[in-house]
């Protein structure tokens, strides 16, 4: 069975850097697209960035210049770095992979446990 386990987050001030990571771990052969999506209390949940198995990435508007997403394919690991954070970017975050390949057949749309950030102002 495949698990995404997520690490890091916390709490910041204003200004500061966390850094997330997520591990897909069982018998894994091949994964597609990994991301991040966050959830502030009482809004939906929105995407973060995304990066593809080949390295490309996605960000939303809200993040660009501050986020940095990374992937260790050998490690099925995908990274956020996040810096000079902002109180608005208070919110628990989510790993997600698109698609995975496995000993058991395909899975799609996995999603990690979940982690809080919060920054304070």
């Amino acid at each position: 069975q495949v698990q995404l386990v997520e690490s890091g987050g916390g709490w910041v001030q204003a200004g500061g850097s966390l850094g997330l990571s997520c591990a897909a771990s069982g018998r894994i052969f091949t994964v597609g697209a990994m991301g991040w999506y966050r959830q502030a209390p009482g809004k939906q949940r929105e995407l973060v960035a995304t990066t593809t198995s080949g390295d490309s990435a996605h960000y939303a508007d809200s993040v660009k210049s501050r986020f940095t997403i990374s992937r260790d394919n050998a490690k099925n690991t995908v990274y956020l770095q996040m810096n000079s954070l902002k109180p608005e970017d208070t919110a628990v975050y989510y790993c997600y992979v698109e698609r995975l390949t496995t000993a058991w057949g395909p899975q799609y749309e996995l999603w990690g446990q979940g982690t809080q950030v919060t920054v304070s102002s």
